[in-house]
């Protein structure tokens, strides 16, 4: 993994939970001694720590690595609020409602960030009875191609999941309006409002 729990995060967390050294010491079965050098960047605690260390904070061991507690504050729940994660390694596509802490294949996925289509990822969209046929002109080769599509409304999603050597085409039913996502694994995630 990239990150790796530190003294700062250990020591805020346990302020944020008005725990004294002793008492989340007590909690995990260390001196009190040892959660002080942990939080003075004299040592790090054991990996095998980790998970005690997590649960007498109340919090996840991801998001003790973060140093943060993640909160999810969507309270509506609208779908067009929607993230896009794809791990690098076993191209996992996963989709949050809010912000969430991400981690597939030990790697910590940051938040995808759609861009407006240039040339070289443009679509065509074409409207058939109730459906939306949609075309990508980009290459689908085994090392550069497009991995998913994604047609965002404010009640739901469609995913479809491509693969290389294949077609960058797909049918969505239309429902109103929305956001149609695609993602091409060398240049990323990209976004264009549909009516």
């Amino acid at each position: 993994m990239n990150n790796y729990v530190t003294g700062a995060a250990i020591k805020a967390l346990r302020e944020e939970r008005n725990l004294t050294q002793a008492e989340l010491a007590e909690r995990i079965g260390v001196s009190n001694k040892t959660v002080s050098k942990w939080e003075t960047a004299k040592g790090l605690p054991d990996i095998s720590l980790l998970q005690p260390l997590a649960q007498a904070l109340g919090i996840s061991v991801i998001e003790l690595m973060n140093g943060e507690h993640i909160t999810n504050r969507n309270i509506s729940a609208n779908m067009l609020r929607c993230k896009f994660y794809v791990c690098p390694v076993c191209g996992n596509i996963i989709h949050t409602l809010g912000d969430a802490l991400i981690s597939c294949c030990g790697i910590t996925l940051p938040p995808l960030g759609a861009d407006v289509p240039d040339d070289e990822h443009s679509i065509s969209v074409q409207r058939v009875e109730d459906e939306y046929y949609i075309t990508v002109h980009h290459p689908m080769t085994k090392a550069h191609f497009i991995s998913f599509m994604a047609f965002v409304a404010a009640d739901r999603m469609q995913l479809v999941k491509l693969y290389p050597e294949g077609n960058a085409e797909t049918r969505l039913s239309l429902r109103g309006r929305g956001i149609l996502y695609y993602y091409c694994n060398q240049h990323g995630l990209y976004c264009r409002n549909l009516p």
